[in-house]
């Protein structure tokens, strides 16, 4: 994963503000699509602007009908999402520019209520945009574990990688997201994947001193690698 931020939460006028150097200004993440940490660990930033999310200050506000069903998918107007498709069903597999659905939008911005209603109106969870992003790597990557957890019962592929080999666990491990790492270890999450750049999961959290995660992932380890004690 030489990679890193991807979508992260926000709301209405609120700035984006992923996994990122907490020094950089968000205005500087939003003007390149590429940029580098501090660190060197990671490149490219997923990071959505307020534009693309529909978000910029116009002269008149944009009411709710003038969004598109993605936009709506990153604020959770549950009901104005379900009008919209009602009246086009086609719309919950849409994919934006960049490949992203509804779902990931939901996913990005941890909307658990639009993104288990997109679920049960048949969204496809596995689904993966322009450069390999997916709904679970997105959620993974903000720390929202009750979607990953929804996403993952229905069907997520969990060792999924994006186009820098980021899985949803490298991305969990790299947003110190201790729930998640821990969902998706649960699920049979493969901690021997390594990103692009060399990095496994325990490798990474070392890196950044994620010491709590790397506890997590010993214990991980130790629990799959004790033998069984054969019954008496």
């Amino acid at each position: 994963m030489e990679a890193d931020d991807a979508v992260a939460h926000g709301h209405s006028n609120q700035a984006v503000n992923a996994n990122v150097c907490p020094a950089e200004s968000t205005d500087e993440r939003f003007n390149e699509n590429i940029d580098v940490d501090e660190d060197g660990l990671f490149k490219h930033s997923t990071t959505l602007t307020n534009k693309q999310r529909g978000n910029e200050v116009t002269v008149r506000p944009a009411t709710l009908d003038a969004l598109s069903i993605h936009q709506l998918a990153a604020q959770g107007e549950v009901s104005q999402a379900a009008a919209h498709l009602s009246k086009d069903s086609s719309l919950l597999i849409k994919q934006d520019e960049r490949g992203f659905t509804p779902l990931m939008w939901a996913a990005a911005f941890g909307e658990k209520a639009m993104v288990d209603f997109l679920l049960e109106k048949g969204a496809d969870p596995k689904t993966i945009a322009r450069e390999r992003e997916s709904a679970l790597t997105l959620a993974s990557s903000g720390g929202y574990v009750d979607i990953v957890e929804s996403l993952l019962r229905h069907g997520a592929d969990i060792n999924t990688y994006d186009w820098n080999g980021g899985t949803p666990l490298l991305y969990a491990v790299r947003g110190n997201h201790i729930k998640c790492v821990e969902a998706l270890l649960a699920k049979g999450a493969d901690m021997t994947i390594e990103s692009d750049s060399g990095y496994s999961p325990m490798a990474l959290a070392v890196a950044l001193g994620h010491k709590k995660i790397q506890k997590v992932l010993e214990d991980h380890i130790l629990k799959l690698y004790k033998p069984t004690t054969p019954p008496t």
